[in-house]
């Protein structure tokens, strides 16, 4: 059963855009070059879902939902990813939600072998069609 409004079966986009990042050891092009970048997930959503369809990770991340709240137009999700080596990448995502999809910012941090990783996405889900 779908938690809040029931979104509209068909093609749906969730982009998220990079606007904050802070990785050690990369060069400053690279880093400057990723800010604004944005990245598509495409979904297909059966009838009958809710915003939690378009929450669901990307199975071939191999992330795990540790918590998810979704109520009264708000979300707010915690994920774990694994990552080649070291400790998994934490995602935190929180924002706003209706029939039309939602807004909102996730953080991502995680350890590299130079030390603590951070990026900020804004990230938005849209229907694009049927």
């Amino acid at each position: 059963m779908a938690a809040g409004p029931v979104l509209a079966a068909g093609r749906w986009d969730v982009t998220s855009t990079v606007t904050d990042i802070a990785v050690p050891g990369a060069p400053g092009f690279i880093l400057r070059m990723m800010r604004g970048k944005s990245r598509a997930e495409h979904k297909r959503l059966p009838a009958a879902q809710g915003v939690e369809a378009l929450l669901v990770p990307d199975p071939k991340a191999g992330c795990r939902v540790d918590s998810q709240r979704i109520a009264d137009g708000r979300y707010a999700q915690t994920l774990s990813c694994p990552q080649k080596r070291g400790a998994p990448m934490q995602i935190v995502r929180a924002g706003s939600y209706d029939a039309t999809g939602f807004v909102g910012q996730a953080t991502v941090t995680g350890t590299t072998p130079k030390g603590g990783m951070r990026i900020v996405l804004n990230q938005r889900a849209a229907r694009i069609g049927d």
